[in-house]
C-alpha cells in the first residue's frame, strides 16, 4: 500500500482530533487476527537432530610404547648441551637406567589414568618387534569394536623413516630393528588413536594415510577379482576412523631446552595444568607476578578434580576454556566426534590445543589427523593467562600465611559475557563464544541459577538455538539436574526442557530411562507453581507419552491422569488446553489408561471443555475424546455405551464457529465410525437406498421430477434443480456470457473449492450388481465425478472417482430428516449410529474445504466398504477366502472360513470386513480405469497389530486380490491418516520465542508502523469527508466510476479507508478500485450453486481487513489477501444459521427478494448479529468463535435487515411482515423484545439504527414509506413517502442521507427532510443509456458516495459535486 503525499504533508491543524482518532483505532480489537487464522495448522518441520552421538566409544585398552634405552643417544641426533631431560617427569640419569625405564612407564601409566581410569594398561619397555606384535593384537582381540589408544615415546631410537617405519630393538638391544607402520595399522586394526612423541613424527602420518589408501585400492581390487589372495579373508576395519597425534611436522626436530621436560608432547597431552604453569613462569610477563618460582608451582595446594580448590579450579577453567575454542573453531561434526564421543579422545584433544600453544612457541608444530585449524592464537587463551595470573597472584600468601583461597571470577565473567550477548545483539549473528562455558558453569552450585537462567534466555531464541545448545553436549547436564530437589530450579529447569522437547521429542525415552518424568508429574501436581510453569510441565509429559507406550505406562502409575483432571478448569487457558492434549495423548492406544480415565470419568470432566471460550481448548478436549474411543481394544457393554455417550456430546459442536474444532470432530467421529465399522456400513447402506429412491421435492415448488442417480450425471441433475427453481426475475447471473472473465484461483489453506468445469458431465454412474443375475442396483463406487462447483478438489489423483459426490452428500443431508440437526441430537428413535452418520454428513457440506475434505473421506470410505461387503461373492477356486455377508449391527467381527471347512481363525478387529476383497467381474466395469475406492485403511483389518503396508485411498479392486493376504494395519490406519496436525501445531508455541516482544509491539517494527501508517490515513479520511459533509450536500448525482461486473451485482461494500469496492454476484466476489477505474480482483466464494450471496461486511476495515461473506444457505466465510497481488485465502468459515433452505417464505409479490442471510458486525465488541430465512437472531463472538446468544424474534416470518449500536446493546431487525423489532440483548430470551413497531405495510428493506447516544430508528418497507422511530416511544416521530417498488435502500451514517432504487431503473437520492435532491437514470456519456433494474446499492461510511449495481450487470459510483470535493 503507497502512502500518500498529500498525507505526508498534512497540515497541523486539527492535530488533536488527529491523535484522539488515532488512539480509538489503536483500541479496537481485531477480529480473526490470531496465530490459528494466520497459520497453517501444521508442525514444524522437524530439524535434523546430529548432537546426539550415533556411535559413543570408548577407549578401553591402551599400549605404552617407550623406546628409550636410557643411556645410549640415537645415533641421527645431536642433542645439546645442558639438553631437555625429564620423560614423565622423572630424570632417567637419576637412577639405574633398568629402574629407570620401568619408573617412567608407571608413571606415564598414571598421568594417564587421570583421563581414564578404566582402561587395560600395556606397558612396553624397549620392546622389540614381536612383543609389539603381540601387544597390539592382543589389545584388539579384547577391545573388540571399541577403541585402542598406541602410545610410542621414540626418543632413544632414530627417526622415523620416509619409507614409514619406526624403530624398535632387537632382543639384545645391539640393533635397532624397522617396524613398518603398515604392520601397525594391520596389527592395532580400527578404531584406534595414535600418539607420537619424537622428532620428525609428521612423516609416521603421512605414511599412515598413504598405508590406509593403499588398503582400500586393494580391497578394490579384491572385490573384483575373485582369485586375488585378499577375497577370501575377512574384511578388515577401515583406517579412515584412527585419530593420530604427532608431536611435530616431518621435518622439525623436538624442542631441546634444559627447563622443558624432554616429552614436552606427552607433558601437555597428560599433565596439561603442571605444564602451563612452569612454560606460564618461563614467559616475561611471569615477571608482574612477585614471588612465584617454579618451585613454588609445585606446592599449588588442592586436587585436580576438587574445583573448590585452587589446583581443581584451574583444571575447571582450563576445560571450560579449551572446549570453548575448540566449538568456536572446529566445524560442528568434527567437534561432536572429537570432542564428545570419547571421554579420553576428547581430553587428549583439548590437551592438544595446550600442546600446540607451547611447543609453537619453541618453533614445533604439533600435527593432528583429522587436521584441526589453528588454534593457538584464539582470544580465550588470554582469559586463560589471566586466569592463572590471579591465581598464582595468591599462592604465595596462601603458603606462608595460610589465607583462604579466593574463587577465580572467570566464570562470573564469562556469563555476564554472555547476558551481554542475549540482551545486546541482533537477530542474524554469530552464536555466543560462551556457550561452553556456560555448560561447564552448570556443575557449580554457586553459579548455577544464574547459568540456567541464562540459557533458558538462549533457547527461547528459537529451535536453532536449542539445536545448538544440544550439539555443545547440554543434555547430560540438564538431565542430571533433574535429580536434584531445590525448589528454585524448578521454574527453570520445566522451561529449558519444555524448549528441548518443543525442538526434539526424541528425549523422551532418555528421561523415562532416568526417571525424569517423575520431576514433571511433582512440578504438575504442585500448585503453589505458577499456571505457566505447569502448563510446560504438561506440555513435556504430553511429550513422553506421545506414541511412546513405555512413557505412558511410566506415567500412568505416576498418577497422570488424576492430576490431568484436577487442572481442567484452570483458569489459564493454554494450561487447559495442553492437560486435554496431554490426556488424550495418555490414552492413545493404551487400554489400561483408559480404563483409569473411565474410573475417574475423565470423559465427562473434558465435556465441560467442549463449551470453553478459547477454539484451542475445545479442539483439545475433542482431541482427547476422539482418543477416548479409538482404542482398538476389545468391545463390552459397557464401554460400548461410553462411546455413544462421547460421541452424542462431540455432535454438539456440529456448528462450532471454529474450523479447527470441527476438523478435529471429524477425526475424532472417525475413530468412532472405525471402532463400529459393520454398523456403520449398515447404516449407510440404507442412505444409499433411501437418497436413491427418494425424488426431490423443492421447497419451493413441491411438483419436482423423479431424479434418479442411476440414470443422470450429478451435474445435469443440479442443473435441472436450478431450471425448477429459477423464478422470473431472479438474479441469476448468465454464467457463460463471454464478458464473464475468468476467476483467479483461490487458494485456501487446503485446495479451496474451485469453480470447475462440468468435465465430467456426461459421465454416466455404472451401478454394481447386488447379484450377478443384475438385479437391483447397489450404489456405485465407479466414475463419479466431484467436479462441480460446490465439490471440493480432494487432494488424491483419483478424486473424480468418489463413491458419494459432494451433491449426493448433500442431498442426503437434506433428505434424511427435516428436522432440524440439533433436534437430532437429544434422545432419538433412531440409533447412534445413524445420528453420527448424519453429523458427518452435515460435516461434509462444510464451508470450510479442509472439514468437507475429511468428513467426505470418512463417508465414502464406509461406503466403499458397504457396497463393497453387500455384493454376494462368487466362489473362487478352493484355496482361497469367501467373503462373508455384512454383519448384523454389532461390534463383534465375522470369521473367515476357509473353503476347505478348516476351523475359523480368532479375528481381532471388531469389523464386518474379511482379508479378502474379490474383483468385481469384467462386466461389470464398463470403464477402463479401476473404481476409485477410498479406504481407511489396508484391506485386512483383523490383523491391527501388523505395520501398515498400504497407501490410504490406493486404487482399490484390482489390487485387493493381491494385497488380500497383506498385513494391512487397518486400525491403527485412520488415526495415522487422519490427523488435524492440531497438537503439533500447538507444541510450536514453545519452540518459539515467548520472552521476546510480540512484533506488533515493539514500536521500531514495520507492522507497528505499518498499523501506525493505516491509522493516521484513516483520521484522514474521516476528518476530510467530515469537513464535506458538514457544508450540507445540495446534489449527489456526479457519476466517478463505471464498469460492467463480471455477475449481477447482488451486494456491494465499499471499505471505509481506502479506495475499493467490493461487489458481490451470485458466488464470487469482484473488487475495483473506484479511484483508479481499475479491477483489482475477482474470486469465487466457494458457496454451493443452489446459494447465492446475500450480505457483506469489512471486518477489522480501520487495520487489517477481512471480508466476510455470508449465504442464504447460512454459511458464513472470511476472506483475506484480496484486492492485492496475493492469492485470497479463506481465514475461516463456518454454519452461522442451520435450517436455511433457499426459500420464498413471507415473500411479498411485489418483491423479486428473498432475505437469504443478514449480518450485522460490530467491531468494538467484536459480535457478529446473524439472521435472515429463520426465526431467531444468533449472536456470534468472534474472539471465542462461539455462538453466545439466540433471540428469538417472536414473528412468523424472515427477517430482511438488522443494525446495531453497542453503546446501548440494542438490535434493531426489519422484517418481511412489515413489523420492525427493537431487542436489548443484555436481557433474558423471554424479555429481551423490548419493542415492535408494526406500522409499515409491507416487506422492511431496510432498517437503521443511529449509532449517537440518542439515534433514532429508521426504516424502509418496499412501498416507500421512511419511517423515524424514537426507541423509547410507541409511534413513529415521522413519515416520508419515496418511490413505489423499492428494491434496495441505503442510509448515510454521516450525512443524512438515503438513496432508494427501485425496479423501474432509476435511483432517487432524498435528504433527512424527504426532499429529492438528485433522480439518477442515465449512465453518462454520449448517449448515455438507461439504468437497469436497481439491484443493490450501499453509501460509503464517510465520503458521500454511493455505489450502485443493476441488473444490467453495471456497477456505478455517483458522488457529491466536484467544487465539494
Amino acid at each position: 500500500m503507497k502512502m500518500d503525499v498529500d498525507l505526508l504533508h498534512s497540515p497541523v491543524v486539527g492535530v488533536a482530533e488527529e491523535e484522539e482518532a488515532d488512539m480509538n483505532d489503536w483500541k479496537l480489537p481485531l477480529a480473526f487476527m490470531k496465530k490459528r487464522h494466520l497459520e497453517k495448522i501444521e508442525g514444524s518441520k522437524a530439524l535434523a537432530q546430529s548432537w546426539r552421538m550415533k556411535d559413543r566409544m570408548k577407549t578401553v585398552s591402551v599400549a605404552l610404547v617407550l623406546c628409550l634405552n636410557v643411556g645410549v643417544d640415537p645415533p641421527d641426533v645431536v642433542k645439546t648441551s645442558p639438553c631437555a631431560r625429564l620423560e614423565c617427569w622423572i630424570d632417567p640419569l637419576s637412577m639405574s637406567p633398568q629402574k629407570a625405564l620401568e619408573t617412567i612407564g608407571a608413571n606415564l601409566q598414571k598421568q594417564y589414568e587421570n583421563w581414564q581410569p578404566r582402561a587395560r594398561y600395556k606397558q612396553s619397555l624397549d620392546p622389540t618387534v614381536d612383543e609389539v606384535k603381540k601387544l597390539c593384537t592382543s589389545l584388539r582381540r579384547n577391545a573388540k569394536e571399541e577403541r585402542v589408544l598406541f602410545h610410542y615415546n621414540g626418543h632413544g631410537v632414530p627417526r622415523p623413516t620416509v619409507n614409514g617405519e619406526i624403530w624398535v630393538f632387537n632382543k639384545n638391544y645391539t640393533q635397532y630393528i624397522p617396524l613398518s607402520i603398515y604392520d601397525l595399522q594391520t596389527w592395532m586394526g580400527s578404531p584406534s588413536i595414535f600418539v607420537y612423541d619424537c622428532s620428525n613424527a609428521g612423516i609416521i602420518v603421512k605414511s599412515f594415510k598413504q598405508f590406509a589408501l593403499q588398503r582400500e585400492q586393494e580391497l578394490e581390487v579384491a572385490a573384483i577379482n575373485p582369485s586375488h589372495p585378499l577375497a577370501q579373508m575377512p574384511l578388515p576395519p577401515s583406517m579412515k576412523n584412527c585419530i593420530q597425534l604427532a608431536a611435530c611436522e616431518a621435518s622439525e626436530l623436538l624442542p631441546m631446552n634444559p627447563d622443558l621436560p624432554a616429552d614436552l608432547f606427552t607433558s601437555c597431552l597428560t599433565t596439561p595444568i603442571k605444564i602451563a604453569l612452569r612454560w606460564f613462569c618461563m614467559q616475561k610477563s611471569a615477571k608482574l607476578v612477585p614471588g612465584v618460582t617454579l618451585d613454588l608451582i609445585e606446592k599449588i595446594p588442592g586436587r585436580l578434580n576438587d574445583r573448590r580448590t585452587p589446583l581443581g579450579e584451574l583444571n575447571w577453567i582450563f576445560t571450560a576454556i579449551t572446549d570453548t575454542i575448540a566449538w568456536n573453531v572446529l566445524p560442528r561434526d568434527l567437534f561432536q566426534k572429537l570432542f564428545r564421543q570419547d571421554l579420553l579422545v576428547a581430553s587428549l584433544f583439548r590437551n592438544f590445543l595446550l600442546a600446540e600453544r607451547i611447543m609453537r612457541s619453541y618453533n614445533c608444530t604439533p600435527v593432528s589427523s583429522p587436521r584441526l585449524p589453528p588454534t593457538y592464537m584464539h582470544a580465550m587463551w588470554q582469559a586463560w593467562d589471566l586466569a592463572v595470573d590471579i591465581c598464582l597472584s595468591q599462592l604465595p600468601t596462601i603458603i606462608e600465611a595460610g589465607t583462604t583461597f579466593r574463587p577465580s571470577p572467570f566464570f562470573a565473567e564469562q556469563l555476564t559475557a554472555f547476558e551481554v550477548w542475549l540482551t545486546m545483539g541482533v537477530e542474524n549473528r554469530n552464536p555466543p563464544e560462551q556457550l561452553p562455558i556456560v555448560l561447564q558453569v552448570l556443575l557449580s552450585q554457586v553459579h548455577r541459577l544464574r547459568a540456567l537462567d541464562l540459557l533458558g534466555g538462549f533457547l527461547d531464541l528459537g529451535p536453532w538455538a536449542v539445536s545448538l545448545a544440544l550439539s555443545v553436549g547440554i543434555f547430560p547436564y540438564v538431565l542430571k539436574l533433574l535429580q536434584s530437589s531445590a525448589r528454585e530450579l524448578r521454574p527453570l529447569l520445566v522451561f529449558i526442557w519444555a524448549k528441548i522437547l518443543a525442538v526434539d521429542s526424541s528425549c523422551q525415552a532418555d528421561l523415562v530411562k532416568d526417571n525424569g518424568h517423575k520431576y514433571f508429574l511433582s512440578v504438575l501436581a504442585d500448585n503453589y507453581m505458577p499456571a505457566e510453569h505447569r502448563t510446560m510441565a504438561v506440555f513435556i509429559l504430553a511429550v513422553i507419552v506421545n506414541s511412546y507406550n513405555t512413557g505412558q505406562e511410566a506415567c500412568l502409575q505416576g498418577n497422570l491422569i488424576a492430576n490431568c483432571l484436577e487442572q481442567l478448569s484452570d483458569p489459564h487457558p493454554l494450561l487447559r488446553q495442553w492437560v486435554a492434549i496431554c490426556l488424550g495423548r495418555i490414552w492413545q492406544n493404551f487400554d489400561p489408561a483408559r480404563w483409569c480415565g473411565v474410573r475417574d470419568s475423565a470423559h465427562e470432566k473434558l465435556y465441560t471443555l467442549l463449551s470453553d471460550p478459547i477454539p484451542e481448548v475445545r479442539c483439545a478436549a475433542v482431541f482427547a475424546l476422539g482418543t477416548f474411543v479409538g482404542n482398538s481394544a476389545e468391545r463390552t457393554d459397557h464401554s460400548t455405551t461410553i462411546d455413544h455417550n462421547v460421541a452424542m456430546m462431540l455432535a454438539q459442536l456440529i456448528n462450532d464457529g471454529s474450523p479447527v474444532v470441527r476438523k478435529e470432530l471429524v477425526v475424532a467421529l472417525s475413530h468412532l465410525v472405525v471402532q463400529y465399522e459393520s454398523n456403520f456400513c449398515t447404516v449407510a447402506l440404507q442412505f444409499i437406498e433411501e437418497e436413491k429412491n427418494y425424488s426431490a421435492p423443492s421447497p419451493a415448488n413441491t411438483a419436482g421430477r423423479r431424479l434418479s442417480l442411476r440414470r443422470i450425471s450429478r451435474d445435469l441433475k443440479m442443473e435441472l434443480y436450478f431450471s425448477e427453481h429459477a423464478e422470473p426475475g431472479t438474479l441469476t447471473p448468465v454464467r457463460d456470457s463471454p464478458a464473464i472473465p475468468r476467476l483467479r484461483s483461490v487458494n485456501s489453506y487446503t485446495n479451496i473449492r474451485t469453480a470447475t468445469t462440468t468435465r465430467n458431465l456426461n459421465k454416466s454412474l455404472q451401478n454394481l450388481n447386488l447379484n450377478e443375475e443384475g438385479g437391483p442396483a447397489a450404489f456405485s463406487p465407479g466414475n463419479l465425478s466431484t467436479s462441480s462447483s460446490a465439490s471440493s478438489t480432494l487432494g488424491s489423483p483419483d478424486n473424480d472417482e468418489y463413491i458419494l459426490s459432494f451433491e449426493t452428500i448433500d442431498k442426503m443431508r437434506r433428505v434424511s430428516s427435516y428436522s432440524s440437526l440439533n433436534s437430532l441430537i437429544g434422545v432419538s428413535f433412531n440409533s447412534v449410529y445413524t445420528q453420527i452418520w448424519r453429523v458427518l454428513l452435515h460435516l461434509a457440506a462444510d464451508p470450510f474445504p479442509e472439514v468437507s475434505d475429511l468428513a467426505m473421506k470418512v463417508l465414502n470410505s464406509i461406503a466403499y466398504k458397504a457396497t463393497m461387503n453387500a455384493r454376494p461373492q462368487r466362489i473362487l477356486d478352493s484355496g482361497s477366502l469367501t467373503q462373508s455377508a455384512p454383519a448384523s449391527p454389532t461390534s463383534k467381527g465375522t470369521h473367515i472360513h476357509q473353503a476347505g471347512g478348516s476351523p475359523p481363525m480368532p479375528s481381532t478387529s471388531s469389523s464386518s470386513l474379511t482379508n479378502d476383497v474379490p474383483k468385481p467381474p469384467a462386466r461389470e466395469q464398463p470403464s477402463t480405469r479401476p473404481p476409485y475406492t477410498p479406504t481407511l485403511g489396508g484391506q485386512a483389518p483383523h490383523s491391527h497389530q501388523f505395520p501398515r503396508t498400504r497407501k490410504m485411498f490406493d486404487k482399490g479392486p484390482e489390487q485387493a486380490g493381491e494385497d488380500g493376504d497383506e498385513p494391512g494395519g487397518h486400525r491403527n490406519y485412520i488415526s495415522a491418516a487422519l490427523q488435524t496436525g492440531l497438537c503439533d501445531w500447538s507444541a510450536k508455541y514453545f519452540a518459539q520465542p515467548v520472552m521476546k516482544i510480540p512484533e506488533e509491539h515493539d514500536l521500531e517494527s514495520q507492522v507497528r508502523m505499518e498499523r501506525q501508517w493505516r491509522f493516521l490515513r484513516n483520521t484522514r479520511v474521516r476528518r476530510q469527508s467530515c469537513s464535506i459533509t458538514q457544508r450540507g450536500i445540495s446534489r449527489l448525482d456526479d457519476q466517478i466510476f463505471i464498469n460492467r461486473n463480471p455477475g449481477v451485482p447482488s451486494v456491494v461494500k465499499f471499505h471505509p479507508f481506502n479506495t475499493c469496492i467490493a461487489v458481490a454476484d451470485k458466488d464470487s466476489i469482484c473488487f475495483w478500485d473506484w479511484e483508479k477505474g481499475e479491477r483489482l480482483d475477482y474470486f469465487y466464494n466457494g458457496n454451493p450453486r443452489y446459494t447465492r450471496i446475500t450480505s457483506m461486511e469489512y471486518l477489522n476495515g480501520h487495520d487489517c481487513s477481512l471480508l466476510l461473506t455470508a449465504t442464504d444457505d447460512g454459511a458464513l466465510r472470511i476472506w483475506k489477501n484480496f484486492a492485492d497481488q496475493k492469492n485470497p485465502e479463506m481465514v475461516t468459515a463456518w454454519q452461522g444459521l442451520s435450517d436455511m433452505l433457499p426459500t420464498t417464505r413471507g415473500q411479498p409479490s411485489t418483491s423479486t427478494h428473498r432475505a437469504g442471510m443478514v449480518v450485522d458486525w460490530e467491531q468494538e465488541t467484536g459480535l457478529l448479529m446473524t439472521s435472515g430465512d429463520v426465526r431467531v437472531i444468533r449472536i456470534w463472538d468472534t474472539d471465542r468463535e462461539m455462538k453466545v446468544q439466540d433471540i428469538p424474534t417472536g414473528a412468523d416470518s424472515c427477517v430482511t435487515s438488522l443494525s446495531c449500536d453497542s453503546q446501548r446493546s440494542l438490535i434493531v431487525a426489519g422484517l418481511g411482515d412489515g413489523s420492525v423489532r427493537v431487542f436489548d440483548r443484555r436481557m433474558g430470551p423471554n424479555e429481551c423484545r423490548v419493542m415492535t413497531y408494526r406500522e409499515h405495510g409491507a416487506w422492511v428493506v431496510k432498517a437503521h439504527l443511529q449509532k449517537e447516544t440518542d439515534g433514532h430508528i429508521i426504516s424502509v418497507s418496499v412501498n416507500g414509506d421512511v419511517r423515524f422511530f424514537e426507541p423509547r416511544t410507541p409511534d413513529s416521530i415521522n413519515v416520508l413517502q419515496t418511490v413505489k417498488g423499492l428494491t434496495a435502500l441505503d442510509i448515510h451514517p454521516q450525512a443524512n442521507l438515503f438513496a432508494c432504487g427501485s425496479m423501474n431503473q432509476f435511483i432517487a437520492v432524498y435528504n433527512a427532510n424527504g426532499d429529492v435532491i438528485s433522480n439518477i437514470k442515465y449512465y453518462d456519456g454520449f448517449m448515455g443509456q438507461r439504468i437497469g433494474a436497481i439491484s443493490c446499492l450501499a453509501f460509503h461510511p464517510y465520503w458521500p458516495h454511493l455505489a450502485v449495481g443493476s441488473n444490467d450487470y453495471y456497477m456505478s459510483i455517483y458522488s457529491a459535486e466536484k467544487r465539494l470535493r
